[in-house]
């Protein structure tokens, strides 16, 4: 891990630290998208740098898209064509509200994640046109509402 991602992640924790005795409240859908964003090598074009910050409501993050009952919940992120590099972190897997994941034509590298198989309300994964290794994971056969997925065409 590079300096500037040291200093990425302490300056992450030292936001928490001074919001934690506000009346803010740092929720799990906003560590774990920042736990992705952590995971990012490249950015080319700043959509997430300027972007995913705490200074921002992270339903209007870009790419990011929250319920309209359960507002403060993801339900949609849509990377698609973004130009992004990187790992897709297991954090993911806490997107507990998800039901759109979009991460089509970048360079996310690795392995794809179990995690992703405890998203139960997932209907569409998109992931072609990656960098992606590995077998698709078992935890997959999990996604009961899944209706389709785009994996192929690495």
């Amino acid at each position: 891990m590079g300096w500037a991602h040291i200093a990425l992640v302490l300056l992450v924790c030292m936001e928490i630290t001074s919001t934690a005795g506000s009346s803010y409240n740092v929720s799990t859908d906003e560590l774990a998208l920042l736990a992705i964003k952590n995971r990012i090598t490249s950015d080319p074009n700043n959509l997430l740098l300027n972007n995913w910050t705490q200074a921002t409501p992270f339903c209007s993050w870009y790419g990011v898209v929250c319920g309209t009952r359960h507002t403060m919940r993801v339900t949609s992120l849509r990377l698609l064509s973004a130009g992004l590099s990187g790992t897709i972190a297991k954090e993911i897997g806490n997107l507990s509200f998800l039901h759109f994941l979009e991460f089509g034509n970048n360079s996310f590298q690795g392995d794809v994640p179990e995690e992703i198989g405890l998203l139960r309300r997932l209907r569409h994964l998109s992931l072609q046109y990656n960098n992606l290794t590995g077998t698709i994971p078992q935890s997959f056969c999990s996604l009961g509402r899944l209706q389709t997925i785009r994996s192929l065409g690495q």
